[in-house]
């Protein structure tokens, strides 16, 4: 009787372990498929994502969704007309126009000489430096029939990226007048201080020039001389340098994020769309800077039209030089710019009432300020575009607002060589960031949803774990095939 009941007792002990066992089975399985689900919902948008492209399934979201729509801010064309023209016409004929001979070469002062605090070593970067070269390197070089032999070439040492590649060819540059811009701060007439670059050698891209002493500068910029208006300012001259100088900004760091050193170990280059999404397209403030900016560019440049028709473009090379003229005449004169976008920018609104004179004269000791910051640039290739393009955003304020910064509009208009360049290559820039905005503004900001998905999707598991999973773990119900 006793064994019976043993025996008995050790089948029931047994069933009851048996039921536990497909009872926890059968609670990992929900729990398993809880979790895919969780999973599954929170990180599809990574299919979507260039990231993931293994993953085929079509993309659910709207193409057009980074797209911009109506007036740009304080100018006279919308979003997609600008997107347009740019696109089909202004786009192309720049990156034509800036390969002539005429437009590849710019005169600039290279050397890190800060006006506004003592070298702190920012010239000695190993990525972002060059050694010295010899006094009589420039501009003696330029006048060489062959230009500079490569074995003189030993200035830079450690990664080139932020080198300033110093080859040129025999050119020669006459037939321009030789005035001061008072909206910047270099002499641009003291030859004997400037060296000239070839453009397309020294492209625009990323260099490796990061932390303090970049930041730096662009804190001086913004914080001393353009900080950010209030968000109910409706004075447009309180306005207007802030957003040249914040859409110049953002067109920078697109160029550094399309041409990116992606694995430095392999030199493989490529767009960081992450990049772009962080610092640009996230941002709608920076993208509508990047309209204003160029709007006001193109405004300047088709308004000095006769000057830039009549100049000459005298490089040397005959048939190149014909080119540019042409080029040239095609931008200012381009009937479907006229026709889609005929004022980008309405200057005469500028400076009206009683504190206007004191208000531009204000924006240009600003300027001229920003101007001056570039010597202090420790990045020699980032100090030659942030030259260029400073130079060439003083030629468009210059342009428009007259030439001394006083009320002499009637004044006839003079234009160096160097400001031209500048000018053209400036609008240039601008031009390809609006098309890599436009064209690669989906996928960038895809790879941002990415990112921020996730975390979101990690943080949630965890919280899944820790918390409620817990709870329901205890509660569970057996399940009925037990």
């Amino acid at each position: 009787m006793v064994e019976v009941e043993i025996r008995n007792g050790k089948v029931a002990n047994g069933g009851e372990r048996k039921e536990k066992k497909r009872s926890r089975i059968w609670r990992w399985t929900v729990v398993g498929a809880v979790i895919a689900v969780l999973l599954a919902a929170s990180l599809s948008p990574w299919r979507h994502s260039r990231k993931f492209s293994f993953i085929r399934s079509p993309c659910l979201c709207s193409e057009g969704s980074h797209k911009y729509t109506g007036i740009v801010e304080d100018c006279c064309c919308d979003y997609e007309t600008v997107d347009s023209v740019n696109g089909a016409v202004l786009y192309p004929l720049l990156q034509e126009l800036v390969t002539t001979p005429f437009f590849r070469y710019f005169k600039v002062k290279l050397w890190c000489d800060c006006p506004f605090w003592p070298d702190d070593g920012m010239c000695k970067l190993r990525d972002c430096s060059v050694c010295e070269c010899p006094e009589n390197e420039f501009p003696e070089p330029f006048k060489m029939p062959h230009g500079l032999p490569k074995e003189d070439l030993v200035c830079q040492e450690g990664k080139p990226e932020a080198a300033v590649d110093r080859t040129l060819d025999a050119k020669a540059f006459r037939g321009w007048a030789v005035v001061d811009n008072p909206w910047t701060s270099d002499d641009e007439t003291d030859n004997g201080e400037m060296t000239y670059v070839n453009l397309q050698l020294n492209p625009e891209r990323y260099t490796g020039y990061t932390g303090p002493s970049a930041r730096r500068i662009w804190d001086a910029i913004y914080s001393e001389n353009c900080p950010k208006y209030s968000s109910g300012e409706s004075c447009q001259e309180k306005k207007v340098l802030y957003k040249l100088i914040s859409g110049l900004h953002s067109s920078i760091s697109v160029h550094i994020a399309t041409d990116y050193l992606l694995d430095e170990n392999t030199n493989q280059w490529g767009a960081n769309l992450q990049l772009m999404y962080d610092r640009v397209l996230k941002h709608p403030e920076r993208v509508q800077n990047l309209y204003f900016t160029f709007l006001f560019v193109l405004r300047a440049v088709t308004k000095a039209a006769t000057y830039l028709e009549q100049a000459e473009y005298d490089s040397g090379n005959h048939l190149e030089d014909l080119k540019a003229l042409s080029l040239i005449r095609q931008l200012v004169h381009n009937p479907k710019l006229l026709a889609a976008c005929p004022l980008p920018f309405d200057e005469a609104k500028m400076w009206q009432g009683q504190s206007g004179p004191e208000l531009k004269q204000q924006t240009q000791k600003q300027f001229r300020n920003i101007s001056a910051l570039m010597d202090c640039v420790g990045c020699e290739k980032c100090r030659l575009w942030g030259k260029l393009q400073v130079l060439g955003l003083g030629t468009a304020l210059k342009i428009l607002f007259s030439v001394d910064g006083q009320n002499s509009r009637d004044q006839p208009l003079q234009l160096q060589r160097n400001e031209v360049i500048a000018l053209v290559n400036l609008l240039n820039r601008l031009s390809e960031s609006l098309k890599s905005v436009t064209d690669m503004g989906s996928s960038a900001a895809m790879d941002g949803m990415v990112l921020q998905n996730s975390g979101t999707a990690v943080a949630l598991i965890q919280r899944l774990r820790g918390s409620w999973m817990a709870q329901w773990w205890k509660n569970a119900p057996i399940s009925p095939l037990s």
